[in-house]
């Protein structure tokens, strides 16, 4: 039992699944503000329903990409290309959790449901299969990956509507995924360059990578201070995504600087932080319109 585990954890990146998780939850109460009322069941509802789908896109992902995981150092060890999961089996598990977390969250409202297997399409079968051929992977991956803050906030409405708040707490973790996917592109090159994946800009740690990388990173100053034109954010997080941009972009400007894995590795884990900081500040500063 301990070892499926092991390797379930492994097959749905636990990790990444709760970071997506974290996001969605995250809009879900920001969503719940602009309502007034706070449904803990549905918030329950949503994380459980976005575990299983963000868990289902990472095990279809890993089939698809079997063959290629053996040939990377960082992911052989995954149960598929390890020999410990059959494909068949995966297959089995992913299909439950996609069919299974799509219908849990249908129960919140349809849109959320329907965005979800959005989600899972265009992470599985067209971000992946596009991360050989070329760099426009990233943006193709971005809109997956900048779909579960949009989710989150449509499952707190019965009947939900389009606003500038969720188009903006999509935007905001859209722009961010390219320096986070680049720092992390950046550091595992060589890795990547076993199995043919193009992620950097240009597919090589060059100075241009390296420039379009920081220039992203400063697009975060004016993306994140969106909230305050639109005036759902406060001035506690003004000040606090403009000085998370600033630190961000720092980062990114020693990679340019020097072009070196560490500088990458420092921009990547400056990444990791930026965004949850981000949005739990302005869930605590938020001003319902």
């Amino acid at each position: 039992m301990k070892n499926f585990l092991s390797d379930f954890n492994k097959l749905i990146k636990l990790r990444l699944t709760l970071t997506v998780v974290f996001s969605a939850s995250v809009s879900f109460l920001i969503g719940s503000k602009v309502q007034g009322e706070i449904i803990w069941v549905n918030w329950l509802i949503l994380t459980f329903g976005g575990f299983l789908v963000t868990s289902a896109a990472n095990g279809f992902n890993e089939i698809i990409e079997k063959d290629l995981d053996k040939l990377m150092v960082r992911t052989m060890d995954r149960p598929i290309p390890a020999g410990r999961m059959m494909s068949g089996q995966a297959l089995v598990l992913s299909l439950f959790m996609g069919i299974a977390g799509t219908l849990i969250l249908v129960k919140l409202n349809f849109l959320t449901g329907v965005l979800s297997v959005f989600s899972i399409f265009l992470y599985a079968f067209l971000y992946t299969p596009m991360k050989r051929k070329s760099p426009i992977a990233v943006f193709i991956g971005a809109i997956p990956g900048a779909l579960p803050p949009l989710i989150g906030y449509f499952a707190a409405f019965d009947n939900p509507r389009i606003s500038w708040i969720p188009v903006i707490l999509f935007f905001i973790q859209f722009v961010w995924q390219f320096p986070h996917f680049w720092a992390i592109a950046w550091v595992l090159d060589d890795d990547y360059k076993k199995a043919g994946f193009r992620l950097l800009p240009t597919t090589h740690r060059d100075k241009l990578s390296a420039i379009i990388t920081l220039l992203t990173s400063l697009l975060l100053i004016p993306v994140g201070l969106m909230p305050l034109i639109y005036n759902f954010g406060g001035p506690v997080y003004g000040v606090v995504s403009v000085v998370a941009a600033l630190l961000f972009s720092w980062q990114a400007f020693g990679l340019f600087k020097d072009l070196e894995v560490a500088s990458a590795k420092k921009l990547m884990y400056a990444s990791f932080f930026y965004l949850p900081v981000l949005q739990l500040t302005l869930l605590f500063d938020f001003i319902a319109p």
